[in-house]
């Protein structure tokens, strides 16, 4: 039997790689009883670049919910390492929290548009277990000139 979220991540086009190691001194993901919390993921794409921009100067909507989506990626390959390889395992995302560059004059709905490619991305890959609390802010930068970073709570089946 087919493992349904891999199944549905081959549906949508995407292969995970290996999560990426930390960049300072902390831990890509913390277990704690049911619970994973998982480090800021930044926009990544699948060829190692890294997505950069700033909302009100050269990010606009749809390049930056790209971003938002290479982060939601990078935040599933780091959900199957804390699972031991069994996506299966994730009982539900819980929130996730995140950043996207911008001039500190913009404003109005871009920054949670612009989340929704990472949260729209939950949805797809885990269905209602995938609906999740959230926030979403500007930053006037963020680490490796990133446009997004995403960070992430989900919650284990027992």
């Amino acid at each position: 039997m087919t493992n349904p979220i891999e199944q549905r991540l081959s549906d949508l086009g995407i292969t995970l790689a290996e999560p990426s190691a930390p960049v300072a001194n902390y831990v890509s993901f913390v277990r704690s009883g049911q619970h994973v919390f998982i480090a800021g993921q930044t926009s990544v794409a699948p060829d190692s670049t890294m997505l950069t921009g700033r909302v009100g100067e050269d990010l606009d909507l749809e390049r930056g919910r790209l971003a938002a989506r290479y982060c939601g990626i990078r935040l599933l390959a780091q959900m199957k390492a804390a699972c031991e390889g069994d996506l299966t395992r994730i009982k539900r995302v819980v929130k996730l929290g995140g950043f996207v560059c911008a001039l500190p004059t913009s404003s109005g709905p871009i920054i949670p548009q612009i989340i929704n490619g990472c949260s729209d991305l939950m949805v797809d890959v885990f269905g209602d277990a995938g609906r999740h609390a959230r926030f979403a802010v500007g930053s006037p930068s963020l680490p490796r000139d990133a446009a997004v970073e995403i960070d992430a709570i989900v919650e284990l089946h027992e």
